[in-house]
Formats: structure tokens, sequence, C-alpha cells
């Protein structure tokens, strides 16, 4: 049996998720760093019915939703941009 290179890390299937559906065209998602620095590290812009399914990670603390979409995680289900 072989020993994980992430020992301790959460893998994937453990990992937490976020569901997030544009109610609106232009709605985005951006992605923000863990560390000292909170920075944007990547954005995703969907267009009305467009989903995104996104995981947090070694790399993504925190998301920021812009626009009208709804939003779904294993906390419950909301609406931004209301």
């Amino acid at each position: 049996m072989s020993e994980s290179k992430n020992e301790g890390a959460p893998d994937a299937a453990e990992s937490d998720y976020i569901v997030v559906k544009a109610k609106e065209n232009g709605v985005q998602v951006i992605g923000l760093t863990r560390g000292l620095d909170t920075r944007f590290h990547h954005t995703e812009k969907l267009d009305k019915g467009e989903v995104l399914i996104a995981q947090f990670t070694d790399h993504t603390s925190a998301m920021k939703i812009r626009g009208k979409a709804e939003i779904m995680t294993k906390h419950g289900q909301l609406e931004s941009g209301i």
C-alpha cells in the first residue's frame, strides 16, 4: 500500500464544493487565494442558466459572486444580487 503525497490534506472527494447557477447574463465567480495576502486568482463569467461547480482547494479559500445567481452549498441555498 502506498503512502499519499498529501498526507493529512483532504482529497477532492472531501473538499467543499459550491454550485452557482446564473439567473442573468454576466454573473462573475471570482476565486480568492489563501495566504497572508488575499488576491484574485481566477474569474469565470456565466450567462443566464449556466451552472458552475467550484471547489475550495489549497489555493482557493473564498469565492466572490457578482450578479444574480443561485448558490448551493452543503450549508444550504441562497441567492445573490437580489
